[in-house]
């Protein structure tokens, strides 16, 4: 019984320093994991440079290799810290802990894969992680409500604008012709997205003096299009009571996190959580 005590001790310890930001040890090893990252990334991005590898190959692909074995550990030991590792494994972070893992090994046996590697930039996906700062945590998980709590609203929104752009396409096809590159309806429902959203590729535009007068009339109201959604969104924060405060405490077992400060259990499964 004590030696089960203690492995599942030992273990504890290891998921508090993985999975854990509120002690010591947990923001040492994530301040060494998010240089890391930012390391392995920039070798990358200088072996991308022919110029730089060729005069130091040798010591990017050792940087590359030290930096995969890191993370080939740190992946192992978050699977072996947590009671149901397919939690993890097939968790977001896990599968982007895989994928910026397994591009090296690959590149041993498929040349030109290596380039894969570039898929750890998405580990800095953490860093929102790593900081830890509460009031950033509480205000994204509002921004996340208010865009549930207005999905509604802009998906009526989206499906009006989709039929202006139908309609206004239609005209424009209508007004300009094949003759000004207007050659077909699609293609004449793409300038008018392409005008509204003001982005303005240029490739195609509006010669007649009646044409020119729409395609202003659609740039003049893409600009007020564009306010639409900041305000649907805005209502909905104000209206968002405060969110509790939370910290980033994760359950050893289901690894949800966003617990009330102090919390002795899970609120997803539970489970005792570490203290």
């Amino acid at each position: 019984m004590n030696k089960q005590n203690q492995r599942n001790n030992w273990k504890f310890k290891l998921h508090e320093i993985i999975y854990e930001a509120d002690t010591t040890k947990g923001k040492i090893f994530d301040v060494i994991l998010l240089i890391a990252i930012i390391t392995s990334i920039i070798l990358v991005m200088l072996e991308s440079v022919d110029s730089f590898d060729k005069k130091y190959h040798a010591i990017l692909y050792f940087g590359e290799w030290t930096i995969t074995i890191l993370f080939s550990l740190e992946y192992i030991l978050r699977i072996i810290a947590i009671k149901k590792p397919k939690k993890y494994i097939f968790s977001f972070f896990g599968i982007i802990d895989f994928l910026s893992t397994i591009p090296f090994y690959i590149s041993l046996f498929f040349a030109g894969s290596q380039g894969l590697i570039a898929l750890r930039a998405l580990r800095l996906l953490r860093v929102f992680r790593i900081l830890k700062l509460a009031r950033y945590i509480g205000a994204s998980n509002k921004l996340i409500l208010a865009l549930k709590a207005s999905k509604a609203k802009i998906a009526v929104f989206l499906f009006f604008v989709l039929i202006v752009c139908i309609i206004l396409g239609t005209v424009m096809y209508m007004i300009e012709g094949a003759e000004n590159g207007f050659t077909n309806i699609p293609k004449s429902i793409y300038w008018a997205i392409v005008t509204l959203t003001t982005v303005g590729f240029g490739d195609i535009a509006p010669q007649t003096p009646l044409g020119q007068f729409i395609s202003s009339i659609i740039m003049i109201l893409g600009y007020a299009i564009i306010a639409i959604p900041t305000g649907i969104v805005s209502a909905e924060i104000t209206k968002t009571s405060d969110i509790l405060d939370t910290n980033t405490q994760s359950c050893p077992n289901c690894l949800k996190e966003k617990h009330i400060n102090n919390a002795l259990y899970c609120h997803h499964c539970g489970s005792t959580l570490n203290s």
